[in-house]
């Protein structure tokens, strides 16, 4: 339109003008047309809300409140609006809660109205980027937002860490190199760290059920952590027995997420166990970062639950293993 008409408008997109840029989204003032008319420019493309639209930033903004209520309870800080958009960080350790249906919801409303997000359970730390809303247009319906904002309701948050450590008990067999528990044990400290968790007591004792339960109930930390020398090949092996032996429960061995198949999980003392594969001597992601997180964070861990991490459950290989998926391929 003629400048004359432009006052008031949102600029289309952006413009250079006696050097300076004047960025796309600006609304038009005085100062601006008289700027565009020195320059010599005689019209601009600029867009102009209808009745009953919300202004991007306005627009966000809402939607940002909608999602997220309450930032303290969500362990969420949330930005101010620009450009239409508004990002949700994390305080500090945990893992994304979400609701996948109401994400999906939120995003069937209007193409305009949009709601990113990191993976369900995806591990988080201070500062990570978990979700971002954007309004791709410069103004939305205010029914569609409205629309939106009731759908996404609440659909982001934080599971933050509730336990603050855990220890580790290694198992030792005949000829087993020293590097080998050495290894395990940087590995799950370091693992632990980033959950913001202290690896609190580390206990090494033979590969047998006795030993093993002798030395369970009194290991510090608020979780159990089994490391053992020889892999576990059954839910009646000798790690999965000696936490029974020491008063405790097994509720599974065995899950869908390569590499990682052969841990199991329980309970002694009111505290949760672990038993790690192998594969948890590498720093890599396997099955157990998965299982370690959720009961970090104080979530139960359902039979279903270690189901449904078969769908995206094969992870990277971990060269180191003694039993690659496609050896001799």
């Amino acid at each position: 339109m003629p400048l004359a008409q432009a006052l008031g408008g949102i600029l289309a997109h952006s413009e250079t003008v006696a050097g300076r840029k004047i960025g796309k989204g600006r609304v038009l003032s005085d100062q601006d047309l008289a700027l565009f008319a020195a320059s010599g420019f005689s019209e601009l493309t600029v867009a102009r809300l209808e009745p009953g639209d919300c202004p991007e930033d306005a627009a966000a903004t809402a939607l940002a409140a909608a999602i997220v209520p309450d930032a303290a309870m969500a362990g969420l800080t949330v930005t101010l609006a620009h450009t239409g958009r508004v990002n949700f960080k994390a305080v500090g350790p945990g893992i994304v809660r979400l609701d996948a249906g109401a994400v999906v919801a939120l995003n069937s409303v209007d193409p305009a109205i949009t709601l990113a997000t990191l993976a369900p359970y995806a591990r988080v730390g201070k500062g990570t980027l978990v979700g971002t809303v954007k309004i791709i247009s410069y103004a939305v319906s205010g029914a569609r937002l409205a629309e939106a904002m009731a759908l996404g309701a609440g659909a982001v948050a934080i599971s933050p860490v509730r336990l603050r450590s855990a220890g580790l008990l290694l198992t030792e067999v005949p000829g087993m190199p020293d590097k080998l528990a050495a290894k395990g044990r940087e590995a799950m400290a370091r693992r632990l760290r980033a959950l913001g968790m202290e690896l609190a007591e580390v206990r090494a004792v033979p590969h047998e059920v006795g030993a093993m339960a002798a030395a369970l109930p009194g290991l510090a930390g608020g979780m159990v952590l089994i490391l053992t020398g020889s892999a576990t090949s059954d839910l009646f092996d000798t790690a999965p027995e000696a936490v029974r032996a020491a008063g405790g429960s097994v509720a599974r061995f065995g899950m869908p997420v390569d590499p990682g198949n052969l841990l199991f999980y329980g309970a002694l003392g009111g505290r949760p166990v672990i038993g790690l594969p192998g594969c948890a001597r590498s720093p890599a992601l396997n099955g157990a970062d998965w299982v370690l997180e959720r009961l970090a964070c104080g979530l139960a861990v359902t039979g279903a639950d270690i189901a449904a991490m078969g769908v995206g459950g094969l992870l990277k290989e971990i060269a180191v293993r003694g039993q690659l998926r496609e050896a001799g391929e």
